[in-house]
């Protein structure tokens, strides 16, 4: 992942035109013509051998004739050119380059390359940035920079667009001016050969111009590095994905129920809330969802309150939020009463009727007690025009409360020219503003779901207490033995084996290779049993007889395998017997059959199912897909997102089922994918859950060989956390664990952050902060260790609870070329060798991933910080009239 001079390709003070032309209808006479039309204040080239001149601009032969290096190339020549072009500009001090030429990725150069890798090459050395090929341009309408073959130019605003469709990007732009929507960047991605979504992404996050950013994707390469640059962008503002659902041309091989579970689009969908985006279907959800988000307030719970004019367009948004599974508020009876004395008639509680002639004041207050009420987290104004009272006093009357209230006020004007002006005051008093009831309830919709997306990214949760340490040596014996006798579908005891090892609760089972064994097998276990037909080539043994329950002696024991294996000849000739598998029978007359799994998407890698189980798990399609690593909140989630999630919550007289267990198992099997990358799939069907716990009663696996060519864990979208890191030191005779920081250290941060002084606190923070926020708790324990370290020091208090002594920090930037570091030692342990200890821990860690650089700024009364680091070889220099002092450590 780089931004390294991408600033030249979307910031640039000077362009070059390589192929300008006057030819009409050529590409390079639209790129001229829109360069040329978008009044850049920049320097502007053209090259072409052909002309002397093009427009109002004087023509050079070749790049070497230009006068200058222009900081930004647009080739749009012939593709053998390309290449040779992109070399002349490196070595003339070009640094980005801008491809629209197309077909280079099937043509060759004399060196059998393809034209888009010996570009590629070319660039290399000089690195130079290449956006395409195969790009339809970009825009930069505050700079009046249109580098496109759009047809027409972008509004300034301060949207930035990045688009994988070059054709997409051409009618959004049209559609976007006719509606008065403007960006501050409009980017065509092409064939992504350099800069791809990942770097784009990267680059906007920290752009000031772009206050929200919206993507086209059509496909991925590099989910890891997109997901890492995602959760960063998602964390400073919004993001938005606009992806068509994935069409299923054929059914994918797989083995497992789970596999076949976790469509694309579903694990696409994981990703998006992962990273605490937003993904929409249509461009007008698309550009609706941005207005909805800039302009209200944020949402802080998801109970919506309904205020009409008429009881139709009422009932018709409460019907929109019914069906979309939405939350209507329940208004408290202070409420009702206080509306009760304002309305004409008794009104319906929610929506509420205000009465087709209502004034313009009784709008206003109806608003105000619906604002006051705790139990109402938002509120859609709907309004149908009267002749009786004019819509435009209906805005004024309500705007000035949209404007001072804390939470989301939308508004709905149904009808045409006549509400025009009442939708341009509620807009100025930034309200989001919509045309009809269904389309206001989709707006609060996509609040409710961007806030449960970023809840995802910001929620720290609790501590895990209980959970059993895997053995992961024993599980990865048993696998590399498998796979060593060349057995890459296990059977049920086989599987059970692996998941033993990590702690989970398992019937009894044994395996028996013929059927005496499998009467000797249920005679230890004791009756009753259940007997299965153990075969890797049939996935559905049920539809065969291959499972029989309940048997209580060893005839029904021998009758039934006998014929299970009678049946297996006369069906499935062809399939491998393997012997039985006996377990004992788990009979609960609550339980719920449940199942939990894994399997490989061939772009974000492993990823987890859950939902409800048994025989007709492809029927009833209750399920959910997320990304592991998991921790209680993400596991939370994957539960909360099906509709067996109500059942297990209990209902008349069944008791809730044990969430925790269920937990536990999601996050062991997390753990379990993530360490084995052998594991390409895995089905627990059915685990049994009800409230003393979950039990797996029937379990498959599919292993593979793993990819050693780098890291194991490269595979995984997310990377876990890095136990590697963990090291136990002896301090003033007791063992200290440093370690990489967990986002169940929540709690223990916030009472090391109790324990600082405030002087501390402003050294280490530049301000005086007197408590931290949920947020900030988040941002410091949540991190993506791609991309940034957090190390603590903890040990066991005399409660025997984990507390937090010490923590180091560096966070890097995307190209690892500077990181920048902060050390805070708790207040009352200064002066005993702390602060050093973890600043060798980062030094260390930084020169392992071959940081170029590490560097801070401290407070001149910080005198501790100062001399530490230049014990440590940190050159330290003094800046500014506030005497800032900044440190640097040069690593390579």
């Amino acid at each position: 992942m780089s931004v390294r001079n991408l600033h030249y390709l979307f910031a640039p003070k000077s362009v070059a035109l390589i192929g300008a032309s006057e030819r009409p209808g050529s590409m390079g006479t639209t790129l001229l013509d829109n360069l040329l039309g978008g009044g850049y204040k920049g320097k502007l080239y053209a090259v072409n051998p052909k002309y002397a001149q093009v427009g109002e601009l004087p023509c050079y032969d070749s790049v070497a004739d230009l006068p200058e290096a222009p900081e930004l190339a647009v080739i749009c020549t012939p593709p053998a050119t390309v290449p040779l072009l992109v070399r002349q500009l490196g070595e003339k001090g070009t640094r980005a380059a801008l491809v629209l030429s197309s077909g280079m990725a099937r043509a060759r150069d004399a060196r059998g390359r393809s034209l888009r890798q010996a570009t590629l090459d070319a660039a290399h050395p000089y690195l130079l940035r290449l956006l395409g090929p195969n790009s339809a341009g970009l825009l930069a309408p505050g700079l009046g920079l249109n580098a496109s073959v759009a047809h027409s130019g972008a509004l300034p605003g301060r949207i930035a667009f990045v688009s994988q469709s070059g054709s997409l990007m051409t009618g959004v732009l049209d559609w976007a001016r006719t509606r008065g929507i403007g960006f501050s960047h409009f980017i065509s991605l092409g064939d992504s050969s350099d800069v791809d979504l990942g770097d784009v992404l990267d680059y906007l996050a920290s752009d000031g111009h772009a206050g929200a950013i919206l993507l086209y994707v059509d496909q991925l390469r590099y989910a890891r590095k997109f997901m890492s640059a995602a959760r960063a962008a998602a964390r400073s503002k919004p993001v938005l994905v606009l992806k068509s659902r994935a069409g299923e041309d054929g059914v994918r091989a797989v083995a497992s129920e789970s596999g076949a579970l976790a469509s694309e689009d579903d694990v696409f969908d994981a990703a998006v809330r992962r990273a605490g985006m937003l993904r929409v279907y249509t461009t007008e959800q698309l550009f609706a969802a941005v207005e909805t988000l800039a302009y209200a307030r944020p949402l802080h719970g998801e109970r919506l309150a309904i205020v009409s004019n008429g009881a139709g367009p009422g009932v018709l948004a409460r019907d929109a939020l019914r069906y979309g599974s939405g939350t209507a508020a329940t208004l408290s009876p202070e409420s009702i009463a206080r509306l009760d004395a304002l309305l004409p008639a008794a009104p319906s509680a929610n929506p509420v009727n205000l009465g087709g002639g209502a004034p313009p004041e009784r709008y206003a207050a109806a608003l105000e007690i619906l604002l006051k009420d705790p139990q109402v987290d938002a509120v859609l104004v709907v309004h149908s025009p009267t002749a009786t009272v004019d819509s435009r006093e209906v805005a004024n009357a309500i705007a000035p409360l949209a404007r001072a209230a804390s939470r989301p006020i939308l508004s709905c004007w149904l009808g045409g020219a006549s509400v025009l002006e009442a939708r341009t005051i509620a807009a100025n008093a930034r309200m989001p503003t919509f045309r009809t009831p269904e389309d206001g309830v989709a707006g609060f919709l996509q609040l409710v779901h961007y806030r449960r997306n970023q809840n995802l990214l910001m929620e720290v949760p609790p501590s895990m207490v209980g959970h059993m340490a895997p053995d992961r040596s024993a599980a990865r014996a048993l696998v590399r033995e498998a796979i060593a006798n060349k057995r890459l579908l296990l059977s049920d005891p086989e599987t059970k084996a692996i998941l033993r090892a990590y702690g989970l609760s398992l019937v009894e089972t044994r395996a028996a290779v013929d059927i005496d064994a499998a009467v000797a097998a249920a005679r230890a276990i004791g009756y009753p049993v259940a007997v299965k037909i153990l075969t890797p080539d049939v996935m559905h043994k049920s539809d065969f007889g291959g499972v029989t329950l309940d048997l209580d002696s060893d005839e029904a024991v021998r009758a039934s395998a006998q014929r299970m294996r009678k049946r297996l000849d006369e069906l499935f000739p062809q399939a491998r017997f393997d012997g039985f598998s006996v377990q004992a029978m788990c009979r609960r007359a609550h339980g719920h059959e449940l199942i939990v799994g894994a399997a490989t998407d061939p772009v974000f890698g492993p990823v987890l199912v859950f939902g409800q189980g048994g025989v007709a798990v492809e029927v009833t399609d209750d399920h959910s897909v997320g990304l592991p690593p998991l921790n209680l909140v993400l596991a939370r989630d994957l539960v909360d997102r099906t509709r067996v999630a109500r059942l297990l919550a209990g209902y008349r007289n069944r008791p809730a089922a044990n969430l925790d267990a269920i937990l536990a198992v999601l996050i062991q099997v997390s753990r379990l994918v993530s360490d084995i990358p052998e594991i390409v799939e895995l089905d627990i069907n059915p685990l049994l859950a009800d409230s003393r716990g979950a039990t797996v009663l029937d379990a498959r696996m599919r292993l593979a060989l793993a990819d050693r060519s780098g890291s194991t864990l490269d595979r995984l979208a997310i990377r876990p956390y890095p136990r590697e890191l963990e090291e136990t030191i002896d301090w003033h005779g007791a063992p200290l664990l440093l370690r990489p920081i967990r986002p169940e250290d929540g709690p223990a941060h916030l009472a090391f952050f109790d324990a600082l002084t405030p002087d501390d606190i402003r050294y280490r923070m530049f301000v005086r902060i007197r408590e931290l926020q949920p947020s900030q708790l988040a941002r410091f324990t949540q991190i993506d260790y791609d991309r940034e370290m957090a190390f603590i020091a903890t040990r066991k208090n005399a409660e025997g609870v984990n507390e937090t002594l010490a923590v180091a920090r560096v966070v890097a930037d995307p190209d690892n070329t500077s990181a920048e570091f902060a050390v805070t030692v708790r207040s009352d342990l200064k002066g005993m060798g702390l602060g050093g200890i973890m600043m060798k821990k980062l030094i260390g860690y930084c020169r392992a991933r071959g940081t170029g650089e590490i560097v801070g700024e401290a407070l001149p009364q910080n005198s501790r910080i100062v001399a530490m680091v230049k014990k440590l070889g940190f050159e330290v220099t003094i800046d500014g009239e506030e005497g800032i002092r900044k440190m640097r450590l040069a690593l390579r």
